[in-house]
């Protein structure tokens, strides 16, 4: 039992809207040409907003509302777009192994089937603790988040839990964002992580502290240094207390655990080229196989901007700009220049809302006001002279394009003082010199313009799905 197709994108999250809607509007396929394959029940959507409009307390959103790709104030891709667009859908099935040579996928029913050409876009899954000596995830009132089947699992303990208390256990994305959640369900949280200040692989410590500061404001302790080591449970098999390495016990009703993810590349292993913990592609988003492309969490790719420097980003902004460069280039190698991709990080929170370009290396200069409840602070990271990342929180769109301008053009820094006492002020003038075309990447605008409108598209639409949380890997 098979069925074949000429195109086939293994995975159901977001990279895989943002890919089908790209076959959509460029064609080069027929009807039942192209499919998309997910362990996940319903189509692709917007894995942000699990962390933020899904868990609001009043007015939460729900699908079909934040199906992709309305993260950048595009389409909304329902089941039925997908019929329309005679592309197939095979929701709630999983491969259990794949043949790069045969170019076929086996699935857990028995079914193989193959493609010509394959859009690996497996993303990444949660890490659980059990993979760090610590058993006892499975208790009904320990939560993680990746899936819609997580979120509804987190919500569920959330009202059972209101004026309880909660223990996050991780300080990056997902712990920040579930602590901002719990609050504004009315819970009491801890956030336990082993690093010294929170979201350690991108904040700086003084960036870190005005975080904290807030969050504690809103109720949140933070308990830093240490790890979790155990649970105490009662009999029904319910968490009741965290136990940490500096032998503190938290009273615990519900913990929420965001530790890190690991990219889904198990299929593949031994068949494609690994680096850095992802699947190896080039510019066009190609593997070792030419007939695979790779995109999304599971792809380690080029950075032009960091020489050539291959990274493997965790972020939906990439997951979108990747899933659509592969579909260029496998619809039109010939007109498809490599990608050309400018990182880019953003998180909102309460009434707080980021922006980060670049990377975070070399001497940090900050800058602006670290005292306000509506703040307006950033920071440049400088290297060689030239900047090489910039953060930004309270900014205006044209603020925060102004920094993916500078970003990206690698702007010179010659008086680091200067900079200091400049500031925002020394993005916006420079982002308004003339440069050299640098070229438009899939007949867009220019990359650089694009990557913040879309950032800030994407932020706006996630959070408008409900009320707002102030409106009322690190590895473990």
């Amino acid at each position: 039992m098979g069925r074949a197709f000429v195109y086939v994108v293994l995975g159901g999250g977001v990279a895989a809207g943002y890919a089908a809607l790209e076959f959509a509007r460029r064609g080069g396929y027929s009807c039942g040409e192209l499919c998309i394959i997910s362990e996940e029940a319903v189509a692709p959507y917007e894995r942000p907003a699990l962390s933020k409009g899904y868990l609001l307390p009043e007015g939460p959103s729900r699908l079909p509302k934040f199906h992709t790709c309305v993260g950048a104030n595009d389409e909304l891709l329902t089941a039925k777009w997908y019929k329309e667009q005679g592309i197939e859908l095979v929701l709630g099935t999983r491969v259990i192994s794949a043949d790069v040579r045969r170019k076929t996928l086996l699935t857990a029913t028995g079914e193989t089937i193959s493609y010509k050409t394959l859009i690996i876009a497996t993303g990444a899954r949660a890490l659980k603790l059990e993979e760090f000596g610590i058993s006892g995830s499975d208790a009904a009132n320990i939560c993680y988040l990746r899936s819609l089947e997580d979120a509804d699992k987190l919500v569920n303990a959330m009202n059972s839990c209101s004026g309880g208390n909660a223990v996050v256990i991780g300080g990056g994305y997902i712990g920040m964002e579930c602590a901002a959640a719990l609050v504004t369900n009315k819970i009491k949280v801890t956030m336990v992580f082993p690093e010294k200040h929170c979201m350690g692989r991108l904040f700086t410590e003084k960036i870190a502290e005005y975080y904290e500061s807030y969050y504690t404001s809103k109720g949140v302790t933070f308990t830093k240094g240490t790890v979790l080591t155990s649970f105490e449970k009662d009999s029904t098999g319910k968490v009741t207390s965290v136990i940490l390495k500096d032998g503190n016990h938290l009273p615990a009703d519900m913990v929420v655990v965001g530790i890190g993810i690991r990219a889904n590349t198990s299929l593949f292993e031994g068949q494609l080229l690994m680096e850095k913990g992802g699947i190896k592609v080039n510019g066009q988003m190609q593997t070792s196989d030419s007939s695979v492309y790779a995109v999304g969490d599971v792809a380690t790719f080029p950075i032009k901007l960091f020489d050539g420097d291959i990274r493997r980003l965790e972020h939906v902004d990439s997951a979108r700009r990747t899933a659509r460069h592969a579909v260029a280039a496998i619809l039109e190698p010939s007109k498809t220049r490599d990608v050309d991709y400018l990182p880019f990080f953003y998180s909102r929170v309460f009434t707080l809302s980021w922006q980060f370009y670049g990377d975070n290396v070399g001497e940090v200069v900050h800058y602006g006001d670290f005292t306000s409840n509506s703040p307006r602070f950033g920071a440049y990271w400088v290297g060689k002279g030239q900047i090489l990342g910039a953060f930004l929180e309270g900014g205006s769109r044209e603020e925060y394009e102004a920094l993916s301008v500078i970003v990206r053009r690698k702007t010179k820094v010659s008086n680091m003082s200067e900079l200091e006492k400049q500031g925002l002020a020394f993005s916006v003038q420079e982002s308004k010199k003339d440069v050299p075309d640098s070229g438009v990447t899939l007949g867009e605008k220019p990359a650089f313009v694009w990557y913040a409108t879309a950032g800030v598209v994407a932020a706006v639409s996630i959070s408008a799905f409900g009320y707002w949380y102030g409106r009322k890997r690190r590895r473990w």
